[in-house]
């Protein structure tokens, strides 16, 4: 019998986890009802996706930079000049120019971080947090110079911008053909019922309807740095500067000229991220409205292990966290149960691989939860406007374990150095 080939196996792999936690997903929901409807929906992930898209290109822009060994913490404020000089663009322009914009704006505060880090050798850290903390201080002055003086704007925010558009997908989730209505086949099997079925349905029906055409073109960044980074000459030699920046000078590697173009393109994807919260997302410009998604970003880098794919997957995560506490706040404390059962699984996970404290500590957390869930009808006020946030912390926790960070990931390098 012939093995299974590799891509092919990680396919089947991904496709049996996703399907799982659909599964996991609408057990939950079953067992919650009918204190919640809405843990599984074509509204929740419809939510989910709209709010991971920021998350993801921050993600995306952290694995650009540390693959070239640069610590990119400045995330945060190059996607807070995203934000405004977006919001800007589209006024100005128009939407798509924003987007362009906002990228450029980003861009900026990236070859900012490389010339620091990279042209002077600061340390990545202070350089990042530098970033941090200057960004607001530019927008603010920015703000007051031009958006006080137009109708609708203020030193905080900025007047109304249009989005770039939305599509739904022909005869998936209703749109037209040709001004001819197609059906929506995937909400028709949604509104039946059928377990499991249903949900997947709903969950399609969610991802493929009133789309964002920036949505798309972020969702394509993905294979694209896929591609980009391990399929191409100039990919080989931006990872070879994270991994060995001095045998990839011994090869005639530019190594400088790699780190900066990395670093740049990281910038421009948080850029993106910044123009997509005030276009896409609110349709306005406002003062700190990344609501740190630059930091949960980084957090996707490491929860992915520095793949694209993990880091789309870690964005779902904490999007649908987020999503969840927006759409239906009573949702929260159905998850208690999700993280309770989520929990178990990795512990009996824990306990095949031969890992018996881990796993007991693992089960009394589960346990806890699950009592803390079966006890209560409610949960704290406070506790969902930060779910996103202990859902990082979490998931970090349990992905450390199994982190392959490249080699000179925020090392100093200076040419002819040994």
């Amino acid at each position: 019998m012939n093995p299974v080939p590799l891509k092919e196996s990680r396919v089947l792999r991904w496709t049996i986890a996703i399907l799982g936690l659909v599964l996991v997903l609408s057990v939950t929901q079953e067992l919650a009802r009918p204190e919640t409807n809405d843990l599984i929906s074509a509204g929740t992930a419809g939510s989910t996706l709209r709010r991971a898209v920021p998350i993801l290109l921050a993600g995306l822009g952290g694995i650009w930079a540390e693959r070239a060994g640069v610590v990119n913490i400045g995330l945060e404020g190059m996607m807070i000049l995203g934000t405004w000089f977006g919001a800007w663009g589209a006024l100005e322009f128009g939407p798509w120019w924003g987007i362009v914009i906002g990228i450029a704006g980003g861009a900026a505060g990236g070859l900012l971080h490389a010339v620091a880090t990279v042209g002077f050798g600061v340390d990545h850290i202070i350089s990042g947090v530098a970033i941090n903390i200057l960004a607001p201080g530019i927008t603010r002055f920015l703000s007051r110079e031009i958006f006080a003086t137009q109708t609708g704007g203020g030193i905080t925010q900025s007047p109304r911008v249009e989005s770039v558009g939305h599509v739904d997908f022909p005869f998936l989730s209703g749109g037209e053909v040709f001004g001819w209505a197609s059906p929506d086949t995937f909400g028709w099997i949604a509104d039946r019922g059928w377990f499991l079925v249903s949900d997947l349905c709903a969950v399609a029906s969610g991802v493929t309807s009133n789309v964002s055409w920036a949505t798309l073109l972020a969702l394509a960044l993905v294979p694209g740095t896929v591609y980009l980074l391990w399929r191409t000459p100039f990919g080989l030699r931006v990872r070879s500067c994270g991994e060995h920046p001095v045998a990839a000078d011994s090869l005639g590697v530019n190594v400088y000229r790699m780190k900066y173009a990395a670093v740049v393109i990281s910038g421009g994807m948080a850029g993106f991220g910044g123009a997509f919260i005030a276009i896409e997302q609110t349709g306005i410009y406002r003062e700190a409205q990344t609501q740190g998604r630059g930091f949960i970003g980084l957090a996707t880098v490491i929860f992915g292990n520095w793949q694209p794919l993990g880091a789309f997957l870690g964005s779902i995560l904490f999007g649908f966290a987020d999503a969840l506490q927006l759409r239906d706040r009573t949702a929260v404390h159905a998850l208690l149960l999700l993280t309770g059962v989520a929990v178990g699984l990795v512990a009996l996970r824990a306990l095949r691989r031969s890992q018996p404290v881990g796993a007991a500590v693992l089960l009394l957390i589960s346990a806890l939860v699950l009592w803390w869930y079966s006890v209560t009808e409610s949960v704290m006020s406070e506790l969902p406007p930060v779910t996103p946030h202990i859902a990082t912390l979490l998931v970090l926790v349990f992905a450390t374990s199994r982190l392959r960070m490249p080699a000179a990931d925020g090392m100093r390098y200076r040419k002819g150095q040994e």
